[in-house]
């Protein structure tokens, strides 16, 4: 698995402005080119397989969209953490301090946004799911094209679950009047949903891709976000199944942490899924990821927004002589690994080193770092959630060995550095595992909602205003209620 290079070649332009419309423009280069240039019925553009490939490629291209990669998920998913602070300049889009002070409300532009994301992200993967199969097109392809749909109608369903409990269920695209305004499905219809189309993904994905088609969805994905669905809800034994599966795959962790996020090593050995991003030449309207721009080193030598920065209580987690500290975490005046010299002082003390590019990669016109990916799932993840999982069960020499894994591809073969866990008492062994994640998946987007489901919310976030029974999840958008004329119903406390 290589880099952008060979990702997939053929393009799709979408508009998603009305439910049952589909435009589209074919283009030579990348899927991700989605410059939107017109539109065409949906009763007039399931016809061919090429309809097919341009539907799936623009489900695909969608996931970049700001909703899905920048201001909105860093609020929702990342602003409540006790890893980050907001960042930027104190008086910048002041609104993301109340996802760090829990005040956020329910007409708060940012859950509204994240919210209409992840529906449009299900309305482009069910539009696959329900025209796909009319299609006269090749069996075996047709068949991997609505399982990678059904991979991410469930991976957006897993964000709305997590971040708001009881969700709209929508598995079909709305056919009359009546099937457009329904109201919450109870979160664990939601999470059995998620899980059956994950059992149906990973069924007809293959294992790897090659090619152009580096980057799509695969098996393994499937498996490794059905572990991640059973453990949040505690599904032990689902979890040990599945990591179990993902770990006989062929994956291993990159041998260096730090160059594991730099552009150069997309889609390496350790990576699952990634949502792809590219720099598309003489197209800056197409390449259009802000995911690392907001999260960039602030200033004229960085050129980012510098919001979403790590934190000091997450600087102070780190054992003494983690490397991974410094390969998390951008300190104002160092200069990074690729040559960058960070100015000694500015807005920020720290910044996000896993959505970093190097300055040499921008290129004016285009926004900086548009063409790093932003990683979703990945072995580490995989081998912790085995660990815990195993713990669970009370099979301490397996939670041992997977979680001494992860450690050692931290410690580089410096045993001095990071010694081996050695604790059987379970509960210890526990908070080892947690301690892990802690570190070795910070600012990746999972802290905030592992705490929660740990049950260590109120203790970790409650001196920054967290109350148990409100905060589990956030407020429904108002905009949404209103719309509904009170078929959706807010989440108690706001």
């Amino acid at each position: 698995m290589k880099n952008q290079k060979n990702f997939m070649q053929k393009t799709l332009v979408f508009s998603i402005s009305a439910l049952l419309l589909i435009a589209y423009q074919s283009c030579k280069k990348s899927f991700l080119n989605v410059q939107a240039k017109g539109t065409v019925a949906a009763t007039k553009f399931w016809q061919t397989q090429q309809d097919a490939t341009d539907a799936v490629n623009g489900m695909y291209a969608y996931l970049h969209s700001w909703t899905n990669i920048a201001f909105a998920p860093i609020a929702v998913e990342s602003m409540g953490s006790d890893d980050v602070d907001k960042g930027s300049s104190p008086t910048d889009a002041t609104f993301m301090n109340d996802f760090h002070n829990f005040t956020a409300s329910s007409t708060e532009g940012q859950i509204a946004d994240f919210w209409s994301g992840e529906y449009a992200t299900i309305n482009l993967a069910n539009q696959v799911i329900d025209n796909v199969p009319g299609i006269s097109m090749d069996a075996s392809l047709k068949a991997r094209y609505i399982a990678e749909a059904t991979f991410i109608r469930a991976y957006a369903y897993f964000r709305l679950v997590r971040a708001f409990g009881d969700v709209p269920l929508r598995l079909h695209v709305p056919k009359g009047a009546s099937e457009y305004n329904i109201p919450r499905t109870p979160k664990a219809q939601v999470w059995t949903a998620i899980e059956t189309d994950l059992t149906n993904a990973a069924a007809a994905l293959p294992q790897s891709y090659s090619g152009a088609d580096i980057g799509r969805v695969t098996k393994g994905a499937a498996l490794a976000l059905h572990a991640k669905a059973a453990m949040y809800q505690a599904k032990w034994s689902d979890v040990l199944s599945y990591t179990n599966q993902v770990m006989g795959m062929g994956y291993s962790l990159f041998p260096n942490y730090e160059q594991m996020f730099r552009t150069n090593n997309k889609n390496n050995s350790e990576s699952i899924f990634e949502i792809q991003c590219m720099l598309i030449p003489n197209n800056p309207t197409a390449s259009n990821s802000q995911y690392s721009q907001v999260q960039g080193v602030r200033g004229s030598t960085g050129g980012g927004w510098g919001f979403n920065v790590p934190s000091a209580e997450l600087a102070a987690a780190y054992e003494p002589g983690d490397p991974r500290r410094d390969a998390t975490i951008i300190f104002r005046g160092e200069t990074t690994p690729e040559g960058d010299v960070i100015p000694a002082s500015g807005d920020n003390p720290m910044y996000n080193q896993k959505s970093y590019v190097p300055f040499s990669l921008y290129v004016s016109g285009f926004n900086e770092g548009c063409q790093q990916n932003k990683i979703v799932l990945r072995y580490a993840d995989v081998l912790l959630m085995n660990a815990e999982a195993n713990n669970e069960l009370g099979n301490t020499a397996a939670a041992l060995a997977s979680l001494e894994l992860v450690r050692a591809r931290a410690r580089g073969g410096n045993n001095a550095i990071l010694p081996a866990v050695t604790t059987t008492d379970k509960s210890q062994l526990r908070t080892a595992i947690w301690n892990e994640r802690h570190v070795e998946l910070a600012m990746e987007f999972d802290r905030y909602f592992d705490v929660i489901r740990q049950g260590r919310a109120a203790a970790i976030f409650g001196p920054r205003g967290w109350k148990a029974g409100k905060n589990e999840v956030w407020p429904l958008p108002q905009n949404e209620i209103d719309l509904s004329a009170g078929t959706l119903t807010q989440n108690p406390g706001y």
